[in-house]
């Protein structure tokens, strides 16, 4: 709240030193610290309804949609039956309410640890938190890690909607996260993960990217424009187990019509292989190591 001053709202952190993001406030909607983290809800002039966690913007009722959207159809387009998907974190409802909109998904389990989020997302984001009203969803509010600690084998798609790496979440970026995942998936699983934007974090991304490496046989680190968000622009890290998946190619591809029926706004099949289509300075970055054998020394 102490970023509340003259009217607006600053988003200052130290994950994106000298960059601040500034909306209007009409109206402070609602405001609570719940025992994981610090909940503010406000309405904007330009952006509509805005929810923040910790001091951080996680969606507008502006743009929320862009991010939503490709979070979830970038994983569900690149699996070839997408039928039981888990959801770690999402409790605003976006991405539970874009996953139920895949013809082919049959069943949807979310596990949100913040009950509180929940409960303000359904009062406050309603066009959001309708996707937790689905019946192809289950909700259960708890700890993903030990979710999917007893839960092995069971997901073919598996999508973290997680804040950024400060307080409950930075534990989502790890590599023992990356691999937890991987018990939970069926042999030919895919996951995805909000990774930041390479344009104020792209040490992070790197990380992120490489840790997803060590557990994944395929890999890619997708971006879509999100005006909100720090830099206008927010990465996914994708894994998959099949060794054949191509991330840049969508073995589904919907119609416009179909596009236009599912409400989706931002995605389509063209978008979703531009995603993956990086500036060559993040690029350069992202490139693989080079594989060294056992006993020989790499050659710069």
């Amino acid at each position: 709240m102490d970023a509340l001053k003259q009217g607006w709202f600053s988003e200052i952190n130290d994950l994106w030193p000298g960059i601040s993001v500034s909306l209007e406030v009409t109206k402070v909607l609602h405001h609570e610290k719940s025992p994981y983290q610090d909940i503010l809800v406000i309405d904007t002039k330009a952006h509509g309804k805005t929810l923040v966690l910790d001091g951080i913007i996680q969606c507008t009722e502006h743009d929320e949609f862009s991010y939503q959207e490709m979070i979830s159809f970038l994983p569900l387009c690149s699996h070839p039956d997408p039928k039981n998907v888990l959801i770690v974190g999402g409790g605003d409802g976006g991405v539970a309410r874009e996953v139920v909109k895949h013809p082919g998904v049959h069943r949807v389990v979310q596990v949100e640890i913040d009950a509180a989020v929940l409960s303000v997302a359904r009062t406050y984001l309603p066009f959001m938190a309708a996707g937790l009203d689905d019946p192809k969803l289950t909700v259960n509010v708890g700890d993903g890690f030990e979710f999917m600690k007893q839960h092995r084998g069971e997901f073919d798609i598996i999508i973290t909607d997680s804040s950024d790496p400060v307080g409950p979440a930075e534990c989502l970026f790890q590599e023992s996260y990356f691999a937890l995942m991987k018990a939970a998936l069926k042999s030919d699983g895919i996951i995805c993960s909000q990774a930041g934007t390479a344009w104020a974090n792209l040490d992070h991304v790197t990380k992120t990217l490489n840790h997803c490496r060590t557990v994944y046989p395929v890999t890619a680190y997708g971006i879509a424009a999100v005006p909100t968000y720090p830099t206008g622009q927010i990465g996914f890290v994708l894994g998959s187990l099949d060794p054949e998946t191509n991330f840049r190619e969508p073995k589904k591809i919907f119609t416009d019509e179909e596009l236009d029926n599912m409400k989706i706004r931002y995605y389509n099949d063209r978008i979703h292989r531009g995603a993956f289509i990086l500036p060559r300075f993040v690029e350069k970055a992202l490139a693989a190591p080079p594989v060294v054998p056992k006993g020989s020394t790499a050659i710069l």
